[in-house]
């Protein structure tokens, strides 16, 4: 096994404005524009092309976002899954997967290749339990529970051929992966990839590149790591954000990484969430969209 290759990535700032916590980008490549999520603020904000900032206010905290096919945004909030319309700014519920009973809101999701939305749990209870869940949502709110006993649903991603579903837990620190049916969305049994340490970076969200390399946030190691489809890191980048929490491909070309990371005074200084870019010799693939 060879060592991973170490980059110190050229970067560049996309966000002036501070974020508590940043999360869930996804590249618009119709319009040019970065979607992503304060969690806690809770707001929506769309980056323009020209460096515009939209910020869409949301009535609960926000885990996540996917693109719709009718230019809506699907998004996972503390109150269940809606869609959110950016110019009327009306938001329409769908379904409510997590439900009331467990102390515990949606936290990472995208859409996948069979047009569903895919996302994730994060127990919300001190000490964290195993109660949180992975769910797969359809435009008419149909909901079904797809994997249990996890603690932070994170991590999804597929293949380019959309066979493969990534999926990992940032508490528990692992990586699985599960043979996918981009028709039918029916998953395969789970197949542990990984183990990560603290100093290897939690896996927080993650993407994945035209050769099948999974790109996984190190929220906890200031770092991105690049993995083969077999789990091995074959390159880690170190970034000049302490937490990052989710990287995305974007860019007119797909070839630009952008990162988004949280709040943190893990350093000894406090350093409020942003988004960093920065150019990669690599692809990304166009995010799929709802319904």
């Amino acid at each position: 096994m060879t060592a991973p290759r170490i980059i110190e990535p050229k970067v560049r700032s996309v966000l002036e404005q501070p974020l508590t916590v940043g999360e869930s980008p996804v590249w618009d490549e119709e319009t040019g524009a970065l979607w992503l999520v304060d969690i806690l603020a809770p707001a929506l904000v769309r980056i323009l092309c020209e460096g515009r900032v939209n910020r869409f206010d949301m009535p609960a905290a926000i885990g996540c976002l996917g693109l719709c096919r009718d230019n809506r945004i699907v998004v996972g909030l503390q109150t269940g899954v809606h869609l959110f319309d950016p110019v009327s700014r009306h938001l329409e519920f769908l379904s409510d997967p997590v439900g009331r009973e467990i102390n515990g809101r949606l936290n990472d999701g995208k859409v996948g290749p069979d047009g569903h939305f895919w996302v994730g749990s994060i127990s919300e209870a001190k000490p964290q339990t195993d109660e949180a869940a992975l769910y797969r949502v359809g435009a008419d709110g149909s909901t079904r529970t797809v994997a249990t006993g996890l603690t932070s649903s994170n991590g999804l991603a597929w293949s380019p051929d959309g066979r493969r579903m990534y999926h990992s837990d940032s508490r528990q620190c692992f990586l699985q992966a599960f043979d996918f049916d981009p028709e039918t969305g029916a998953l395969g049994a789970a197949r542990r990839l990984r183990s990560f340490t603290e100093e290897q970076g939690r896996p927080d969200g993650a993407t994945t590149d035209r050769d099948g390399f999974y790109w996984s946030a190190g929220v906890s190691a200031g770092r991105l790591n690049r993995l083969s489809s077999e789990g091995e890191i074959v390159e880690i980048f170190i970034l000049p954000v302490a937490a990052p929490t989710m990287p995305c491909f974007g860019g007119p070309d797909l070839s630009t990484l952008y990162v988004t990371s949280l709040s943190t005074d893990r350093t000894g200084r406090f350093e409020a969430g942003t988004v960093i870019a920065f150019d990669v010799d690599a692809e990304g693939l166009a995010p799929f969209r709802f319904g």
